[in-house]
C-alpha cells in the first residue's frame, strides 16, 4: 500500500508574507493589491495565487507593464484613503518608479499633501542565477531619501509581522523580499495563531555571542549563521549576529549595544560594497562607539560589478561563508 507523502511542518517565508497580506485584506476593505499579473495569474512567484477568487478583481488589480504607473496609482489611491500593496515582479524594476517614490511618495506628508500609506514590495537579491537584471539589492538607492521606510525580513515570523506592520504604517514602506529565501526549507517555522506585528525600526539578536558581532540582514543572516557554526566548532569563537530587519530607520541602539558587548564588528551585506549600507553603519559606530572597538571594522559585501549570470562568477561575486569565516578570524586575532 502506498503511503501518503509526509506534509512539511511550518510555513515558508513566501507563505508568511502571503498570510500577512491575506489577513489584512480580510480585516480591512481599503487594503488592495496592485501590480503586473497579481490577479488572475497569481503573481510571478505565485504569492497572490487565489487572492482574486476571494477578494475579486476590484481589489486585485492587474496593470500594464509600467512600474511608474503602478507607483503613481498606488500613491493616488493612498491619498484617497486606500491602503495599496504594490508589487514589483522583481525589485530591479523599482528604478522606473524611482522618481515617483523619491520625489512624491517620500515628500507628500512633508509638503502637507497627506501621507502615502502604501507598501511597495518585491523580490530582491542574487544567488538564484537571475543575472544582472533580476538580482538587485536596492536599499542603497533609497537610503538618502528621507520619508521612506525600508525593511527586509530573514525569517518567516518576521516576514509576516513586518508586512502587517508595513500595511498599518502611515508612511510609504519599501518591503524587500530576498527571493532565495522564499521557499527555503530551513526557514520553515510554525507561526502564532494569534495576530501579531513586528515593529519597524527594531533589530533582533539572531544569535548571542561574546567574541565579535556580525551586523547583517536578509539572506546574509543565514550565511552569518553558517559561518558562526564553523567558527564555534573550529575556533571556539562565540559570534553574535544582529539581524537589522529594518534598514530605514536603522536600530542605532541595537548596533551600538552589540559593539559595546563584543568590541569587534563585521558588517555584512549583499549589495555592492561602495555606497552600501555598511558605510552608514560604520559611520554610526565610528562616531558613537569608537572607544569600544578593539579592532578595525571589517565590511564584507559583493564586488562592485553587475551581478553575473554564470554560476561560478555569481558565487565569486557574492559574499560566501568562507569569506565571512576568514574575516571573523582576522578580527578575532587583534
Amino acid at each position: 500500500m502506498a503511503t501518503a507523502a509526509k506534509k512539511e511542518k511550518g510555513v515558508t517565508l513566501i507563505e508568511a508574507i502571503r498570510q500577512g497580506i491575506w489577513e489584512e485584506m480580510a480585516r480591512d476593505e481599503t487594503v488592495f493589491v496592485i501590480g503586473e499579473d497579481v490577479g488572475a495569474y497569481g503573481g510571478a512567484f505565485k504569492l497572490t495565487e487565489g487572492f482574486i477568487d476571494e477578494f475579486g478583481a476590484g481589489r486585485m488589480i492587474d496593470t500594464p507593464i509600467s512600474e511608474s504607473a503602478i507607483v503613481g496609482a498606488a500613491c493616488g489611491a493612498a491619498l484617497m484613503g486606500m491602503k495599496p500593496v504594490a508589487e514589483f515582479q522583481f525589485i530591479d524594476f523599482i528604478s522606473t518608479g524611482f522618481d515617483m517614490l523619491t520625489n512624491y511618495a517620500a515628500k507628500s506628508r512633508y509638503r502637507g499633501c497627506g501621507s502615502i500609506q502604501a507598501v511597495f514590495r518585491g523580490p530582491c537579491g542574487g544567488g538564484v542565477r537571475g543575472g544582472p537584471f533580476h538580482s538587485l539589492n536596492a536599499e542603497a538607492f533609497f537610503l538618502n531619501t528621507a520619508g521612506l521606510k525600508m525593511v527586509e525580513p530573514s525569517t518567516a515570523y518576521d516576514a509576516k509581522g513586518l508586512i502587517k506592520a508595513a500595511i498599518h504604517d502611515p508612511d510609504p514602506v519599501l518591503f524587500f523580499e530576498h527571493k532565495k529565501l522564499y521557499r527555503l526549507p530551513r526557514l520553515r517555522e510554525e507561526l502564532p495563531e494569534d495576530d501579531y506585528i513586528v515593529e519597524i525600526g527594531k533589530a533582533r539578536t539572531a544569535r548571542e555571542g561574546r567574541d565579535l558581532s556580525i551586523i547583517t540582514f536578509g539572506a546574509q543572516v543565514l550565511n552569518a549563521q553558517d559561518a558562526a557554526d564553523v567558527l564555534e566548532k573550529e575556533d571556539g569563537l562565540k559570534i553574535e549576529i544582529v539581524d537589522l530587519r529594518s534598514l530605514a530607520p536603522l536600530d542605532k541602539e541595537a548596533i551600538l549595544a552589540t559593539v559595546k558587548k563584543t568590541n569587534r564588528v563585521l558588517i555584512l551585506h549583499e549589495a555592492s560594497l561602495t555606497g552600501g549600507i555598511g558605510g552608514e553603519i560604520s559611520a554610526i559606530i565610528a562616531e558613537e562607539a569608537f572607544e569600544w572597538l578593539d579592532a578595525p571594522i571589517i565590511r564584507v559585501a559583493s564586488i562592485d560589478a553587475p551581478v553575473p549570470f554564470a554560476p561560478q562568477m555569481e558565487d565569486y561575486f557574492l559574499p560566501q561563508v568562507s569569506e565571512i569565516v576568514e574575516a571573523c578570524r582576522k578580527l578575532a586575532a587583534y
